[in-house]
């Protein structure tokens, strides 16, 4: 695990985007991926970005918490700027537009 390790997200859905084949889901946080780094799915490492508040396309910062999302093959990072600090709550409030549909626990790390 990449505990509070810094970490460099590509971001393909910014803040104010909708899912490319799911119309209706909305991204109000920026959500990407870490290049190279493969989740259990195969695909690359997927992770939302918490305390940024305008779109970008890439972000440096640290791995706080993970969902593990117990009804699926693979977990979902929450990477926040250096010093940032979230609460189990101010996460799940964050990340629920998409994990309201897997049952998941989030681990601050």
């Amino acid at each position: 695990m990449f505990t509070h390790k810094k970490v460099t997200v590509k971001i393909d859905r910014p803040m104010g985007s909708f899912h490319p084949e799911h119309k209706d889901l909305f991204y109000p946080i920026n959500y990407g991926y870490i290049e190279g780094l493969f989740a259990g799915d195969g695909e690359e490492q997927d992770a939302y970005i918490l305390g940024i508040d305008e779109p970008v396309v890439e972000f440096s910062g640290k791995v706080i918490a993970v969902v593990h999302r117990t009804d699926d093959v693979e977990d979902k990072w929450i990477v926040a700027p250096d010093g940032a600090t979230f609460t189990v709550d101010e996460i799940e409030k964050a990340v629920h537009f998409q994990e309201k549909y897997f049952s998941h626990t989030i681990e601050l790390l």
